[in-house]
Parts: C-alpha cells; structure tokens; sequence
C-alpha cells in the first residue's frame, strides 16, 4: 500500500435481513474511516431490497449505496448469484437454501472476487466476510488478501461454537445422553444452562446442512486475521477478554443506525408500513411493539394464545405480522373474529422501519424473538423487552437479556403457550410499577452503549486499533 493510499476491502453480507443490516452500516462505518468498500450482496436480497420501493431516483435501484456515496463514501457495489432463483422461496425452503449457501454459493462468489481483484484500482488488501461463510479463509489465502471475519451477534455466542470441541468433551454436546448440569469450562463465561445454548447446540441430530456450516464456518474463522464483533466491550467483558487470548478480537458496536428515526440506507426486505400517525394518538409509553424478525416462524397455536393474551391484557399494541410469519403457505395466520375485536386498540402491519417505531415515545414494551439486532436497537432506544425466543442464537440472547443485564422477562416460561400468562406478563412489562425496574436498567444499559462511541469509548478505540493493525500487516505484505 503506497503513502496516502487507502486500504481497499471486499464486504460479503450474509444473505439473511439480520445480517444485511449490519453489514451495510459496517461498510459505511469502515468508509467513514478511510476505507474503500467493495459491498458484494446477493441478488435475492439486492430484488427484494430494491423492488418493495415504490419509488427510486435515477440509479437508486441498481445500487443501495448510491445516496451515501453523494457524501464522498467510496462504496462500491455489485451483486451474485447464491446458487438459486431469485424467486426460490428460501424461507419455506430453509434446508435448500443452507445447503446452497455451503456447497454453491462459494463458486459464484469467487468468480466475483477474481474480477474484483483483478480489475480493482487501488488493489484489494483485504477480504470481510460473514463469520457463518465457510469459504473465506481458502479464498482470501488464494487471492493473496487479508481475512476479516465479521461476526454479527453477542461474542457470547462466538465464544460457546468456539468451543464445541469442549461442549462435545464433557458431554453437553453431539451426544445421545446429554448432560443437564450448568456448563461453568468455557472460558469467558462463569456459567451457562444447557437451555441457554444456541438451538443448534441443543439438538441431538448435529449432522444437519446448519451445523456443517457451523463446523466448517468456525474452523475457518480460527485461523482469520481479526475478528469483528457487533457487540460492546463492557456488556460482555470477560468474554471478549478470554476471546483476545485466542484470537484478534475487536468489540466495534453498536453497528445500527444510532439515529432511530432514520437510517441513511433502507435494507428492509418488505415494505415499510408507516404507523406514526397511530402511535401519535396513544399516550407516552402505553405501546407494546410485537415482532418477530424477519426469518423465523411461530406456531399457528403460539400466536392465537399470543393474540387473546394481547386482547386480556387491554395494552395498545404494534403487531408487525408478517405474511409467511407462520409460514409460507399460510397468508391470513391470524382468524379475522380475533382481528375485528381488536378495534383501535392494536395495529397490524406487515412490516415496518423497526428502529423507527421503537424510537417512538408512545412505545412502551416490545414482545421479541430476541434477535441480536433487535435487542441493540431496543437498547439504544431504551425500550424492555419481553422474550420469546424462536431458534438459533436467540435462547442465548434470551439468557443475556433477563439473567445478566436484567432489562426484560421471560413470555412463556412453560412449553406451551398459554394467553393468561402472556396477559400477565404484558402487563408486568407496561405498567409503570411493576416495569419500572426494567426500565432503570435499560437506561443504565443503553449509557454503555454511548459511551462506547464516544470519540474515547471502547468500541472507537477499537474501530481505530484495528484500523492501525491492518494497515501495519497491508504494508508487511506489501515488503514481504
């Protein structure tokens, strides 16, 4: 890298909403710093970007990064293919999907970055790549570049598919007879209950197309050149501490758009029902905002008892129901009877500027999947949370929320859901006496999150440390 050059890196986003969204304001937070930014997005997510906009300005719809790059950001943008039809429906078909995303997606995606390598002017230092990737070690090492994993959930998480290899050695993992003790040998992490793992740690079947990648992804990861994380040094500290011991770890979060009204790029997959005008008639904090992410499913069962627990609990609420929210085949999840008796006191929409609304002072409450996004955004925007976790990393964040930093509750604590307790627990939640000490805890916590961005904050101190350490391994290649 010559004198004044910029470092230049190429940015794989992971084709799922709660990952897109990270990655684009990672990319316009490393431009912001002197990066040049190469954003490589599918073209399913690039469709659905860009086809729910009623309208674009000339450009708009070919390049997502087109507005941000009139403030003098250089990024750049380009799309491929992830090994299936733009018009596959992944959510319905998860196993395709996963399976294209292991053994297809990989060849289309190198054929993309030796023309990017190639043709690039400055020359590509660098490869930034979704940590749940199982390629990009073997093609940064290829193409001569350096690897950076970015790693879009709590380290906590990174810590425990770290460790499988420890989890499957004491027998919490990968095995018929599964240990139920609490798990107290990860390093990191004083302690943590089998139900607090990952869904995917807490299968028995651990030959599935997901924990392949999880395998494989983790493997690869090991050996990057630095790890980024979406997380903030002091909510996970001895974790983050015992993960530098390992590998070059830097805590660089929140990446949101910390002005919740608006965000300088739309990512949204659907489009964006616009609920001001509603939240404005209803009183300060008196709102529950309902979501459940952009992916996962809920139970046609879970959400009837959900619905008459919202109608018990006589709470306004938000309801972002999403079409295929219970699944694909099924676009009218909710009985219409449930819906009329309603009224005015909730609203349904199919989606919405999620950051928006939880920035609304007429929000209150927000009943979540527990999403690592969402729980940032529901921080910053200092809004409890009532926890109803679905799959994956949400247990875990679930564990985080209500046991570590005691900013929400439990929705169901019972295998089955039952609308009395979601009554009760809404309620707990939204009235002033009994939500206050959430809400203290919440502000407490979203104090950390400011200062962690501050000009001397630790997520600032990292951003530069890591931009300090790979400019000194660009030039090291470079003499080398």
């Amino acid at each position: 890298m010559g004198v004044g050059q910029k470092p230049h890196a190429i940015l794989v986003s992971y084709p799922l909403q709660g990952h897109v969204n990270p990655s684009v304001h990672l990319a316009i937070k490393l431009a912001s710093r002197g990066f040049i930014i190469t954003f490589i997005n599918t073209q399913s997510i690039h469709h659905h970007i860009t086809s729910k906009k009623a309208t674009t300005t000339s450009g708009e719809e070919d390049d997502i990064f087109a507005s941000v790059r009139k403030s003098g950001l250089d990024i750049r943008y380009t799309t491929v293919s992830d090994g299936l039809p733009v018009g596959f429906d992944r959510s319905l078909h998860h196993d395709e999907f996963m399976a294209s995303l292991l053994h297809v997606f990989s060849a289309h995606v190198e054929e993309t970055i030796a023309q990017i390598v190639k043709n690039a002017t400055p020359a590509v230092n660098c490869l930034i790549a979704d940590t749940y990737f199982v390629w990009p070690g073997k093609l940064a090492k290829k193409y001569g570049l350096l690897h950076v994993s970015f790693w879009t959930e709590a380290a906590l998480i990174f810590t425990l598919y770290y460790h499988m290899d420890l989890l499957r050695f004491n027998g919490h993992f990968g095995c018929i007879d599964l240990r139920e003790d609490e798990i107290d040998y990860i390093p990191g992490v004083k302690s943590i209950k089998p139900e607090d793992l990952t869904s995917y740690l807490q299968q028995m079947d651990t030959t599935t197309v997901c924990h392949q990648i999880i395998y494989k992804a983790f493997k690869d990861a090991k050996d990057a050149d630095f790890v980024l994380c979406n997380t903030i040094q002091e909510l996970e500290p001895e974790t983050i501490s015992a993960l530098q011991e390992k590998t070059p770890f830097f805590a660089i979060g929140p990446i949101i758009p910390t002005k919740c009204t608006k965000s300088t790029i739309s990512t949204s997959l659907w489009t964006e029902s616009d609920c001001t005008h509603w939240l404005n008639s209803k009183p300060q904090g008196s709102v529950l905002y309902v979501s459940f992410g952009s992916y996962a499913h809920v139970s046609k069962s879970d959400l009837i008892e959900m619905a008459n627990g919202l109608l018990q609990s006589n709470v306004y609420f938000v309801w972002v129901l999403r079409p295929d929210l219970v699944s694909s085949n099924d676009k009218n999840p909710l009985p219409e009877v449930i819906i009329k008796e309603v009224g005015d006191r909730g609203l349904f929409i199919p989606w919405c500027s999620q950051a928006r609304v939880l920035a609304h002072q007429a929000i209150g409450g927000f009943m979540t999947h527990c999403g690592w996004n969402s729980i940032l955004e529901s921080i910053w925007c200092q809004v409890p949370l009532l926890c109803f976790p679905l799959y994956t990393d949400q247990f875990t964040n679930r564990k985080l929320v209500v046991d570590d930093w005691k900013i929400g509750i439990n929705l169901c604590d019972k295998v089955q859901m039952n609308k009395l307790e979601v009554s009760q627990k809404i309620k707990q939640l939204m009235i002033k006496e009994s939500g206050e000490e959430f809400r203290i805890a919440i502000k407490k916590v979203k104090c950390l999150l400011e200062k962690a961005l501050m000009a001397d904050g630790s997520s600032e101190r990292n951003m530069d440390n890591f931009f300090k350490e790979i400019e000194s391994k660009i030039q090291q290649k470079l003499a080398g």
